[in-house]
């Protein structure tokens, strides 16, 4: 397994390699079973895996945890070497963002949801993935479906930018207790921890619940009152929308993403599930 630390090795590295296929999985490190899950998805599709671990400054807020973000990078590693990884993309944020000005955004999908409370967010995403797949030029990449918003937004800039890649979308992957696998969760107190599967039970009501023809308020409402049972949890919003633009739906009537985010202390949480009328 190739570890490279900067651009130009990595640049190198693709000219070499062109006429093989490249899976490509981005991540911010502090790997768990979630990104073990991509990994292989990748190492079955592909001649050559990549992995990026690179904590991306330009997609947190200023009040948000860059700092303290988890990160393991000899556990990452070891994750890596036993998944079958070919090559492990660690940046350094100043080489990487060296003297930078350019930045790449997407119109209205990135103002809903997330997005709401987390206005620079999807620009620093897309910014450090069109360098990522500038790089490696990948055939394959893989994202986990936990971010739906954030696979739904990098599947339309693929498409509208002619990247010509296969954006690959991965099932949740859940603790035995139903709470969706999230580097974050090693926020949570022990407390927080036993109160968290509640987001997992909520959607699932709601998973049993929906049907053509609903009203999304009455949906909403569902997973609501579910969440409100317990006291730690603070939501932040609980949302129905169109998988195309991800705006709004009064009526269940297309396809749509049920997305929620819930604050246990200072910790936040996302998770959802996709509909198929």
């Amino acid at each position: 397994m190739k570890i490279l630390r900067n651009v130009d090795d990595a640049m190198e590295f693709t000219k070499g390699n062109y006429q093989k296929s490249v899976g490509l999985v981005p991540t911010m490190g502090f790997l768990h079973a979630g990104h073990r899950s991509l990994i292989e998805e990748a190492r079955k599709n592909n001649d050559i895996v990549v992995v990026s671990i690179f904590v991306n400054p330009t997609q947190f807020g200023p009040n948000e945890d860059y700092e303290k973000y988890p990160r393991d990078e000899e556990s990452d590693f070891k994750l890596c070497e036993n998944a079958g990884v070919d090559v492990v993309f660690v940046p350094d944020a100043n080489e990487f963002y060296d003297n930078h000005k350019t930045y790449v955004t997407i119109e209205d999908l990135k103002d809903n949801l997330c997005g709401k409370t987390r206005p620079i967010h999807f620009r620093g995403v897309l910014t450090v993935l069109t360098k990522l797949f500038n790089i490696f030029r990948p055939t394959n990449a893989y994202f986990g479906k936990k971010d739906a918003q954030q696979f739904l937004i990098v599947k339309k800039t693929v498409k509208d930018l002619n990247f010509g890649i296969n954006i690959v979308p991965c099932p949740i992957k859940r603790e035995d207790d139903g709470l969706a696998i999230s580097s974050r969760n090693v926020y949570l107190s022990e407390e927080e921890r036993k109160a968290a599967p509640v987001l997992y039970r909520a959607l699932e009501k709601g998973r049993s619940s929906i049907k053509k023809g609903m009203r999304s308020d009455d949906l909403v409402k569902i997973i609501r009152d579910e969440i409100e049972k317990e006291q730690l949890a603070k939501i932040e919003y609980i949302q129905v929308v169109d998988t195309d633009e991800i705006k709004d739906v009064e009526i269940i009537d297309r396809d749509v993403l049920v997305a929620l985010a819930v604050h246990f202390g200072n910790t936040r949480l996302i998770d959802n599930f996709f509909y198929e009328v």
